[in-house]
């Protein structure tokens, strides 16, 4: 490893080698296990790691390509990074693609801190909308769910149970960068149930055996929280018995259930319809 100086402010570390132990350390945030360790996590691109910089989220190391060298974008970020206590690393094709685990791998990629808010601190107000997912295991669902989130203006995603990791690699890509403007908590069966007591609002759950159509409820300007059960199983009678309605999407085709991001989308913008199309 050698370290020269590039057109931002302090140095940088070039790393070639696969056996370098910073590029060792950033691999292994492929798994959860060390992602927890180190309380961290992996986002690719330039425009995601600037978005995350400017939505205040604590960088820890910044990953670039010897092709990025001379970009000015870059060089800015490398200069933010600086400045906020990071490292910096220019690396080879071949580490950026072990890295990202993917060939043509984008030639910048961030490591940053993870963050979850505390359940206790989620007081929703009129109009606001949050949705809990109950033990949600696919990784594209999930982003999906936070991207539609931040899509539809709605403020946080609440994960309950055994769920997949919001800060995997599979899950962050999923989210186009929305990751970085979704708040997310993660909570136990119980805890969550306690926090539900103290809910002023609608509380409302899609299940197979609900009998009222989604489409018939005036949402008004109550706070709402939209339950949304696990992929396979669906909301189990715990859940399901503290929801206020029980709603169903009706299917007309010979399918009998939608995906979960595309159900927990059709329904978040039913929710926020009338919000929508204030904003039009």
């Amino acid at each position: 490893m050698s370290e020269h100086r590039t057109g931002a402010p302090g140095r940088v570390k070039e790393v070639t080698s696969l056996a370098n132990p910073l590029v060792k350390d950033i691999k292994a945030l492929a798994l959860k296990k060390f992602r927890d360790q180190q309380n961290a996590f992996l986002a690719e691109g330039l425009k995601l790691v600037i978005d995350a910089l400017d939505l205040g989220w604590t960088i820890m190391t910044l990953i670039f390509a010897k092709s990025a060298l001379g970009n000015q974008a870059v060089e800015k970020v490398a200069a933010r990074t600086v400045a906020a206590g990071g490292d910096v690393l220019e690396v080879s094709e071949k580490v950026l693609t072990a890295i990202t685990r993917r060939d043509n791998p984008q030639a910048v990629v961030g490591v940053f801190a993870q963050r979850f808010v505390p359940l206790k601190d989620i007081r929703p107000k009129d109009g606001d909308v949050w949705v809990a997912l109950d033990r949600v295991r696919d990784p594209g669902n999930l982003g999906t769910v936070i991207r539609t989130v931040d899509a539809v203006g709605a403020k946080g995603v609440i994960l309950v149970g055994d769920t997949t990791d919001p800060f995997s690699l599979e899950t962050v890509r999923a989210t186009m960068g929305s990751i970085f403007a979704v708040p997310v908590a993660k909570t136990h069966p119980e805890a969550f149930l306690e926090w539900r007591k103290g809910f002023g609002g609608i509380v409302a759950g899609t299940h197979l055996k609900g009998a009222v159509d989604y489409r018939s409820v005036d949402f008004g300007t109550r706070p709402v929280l939209l339950m949304m059960g696990n992929e396979q199983q669906g909301l189990p009678d715990n859940l399901a018995n503290t929801c206020d309605k029980l709603l169903r999407i009706p299917q007309a085709g010979r399918a009998d259930s939608l995906n979960l991001a595309v159900a927990t989308a059709v329904m978040l913008y039913e929710i926020r319809r009338d919000a929508l199309k204030l904003q039009e």
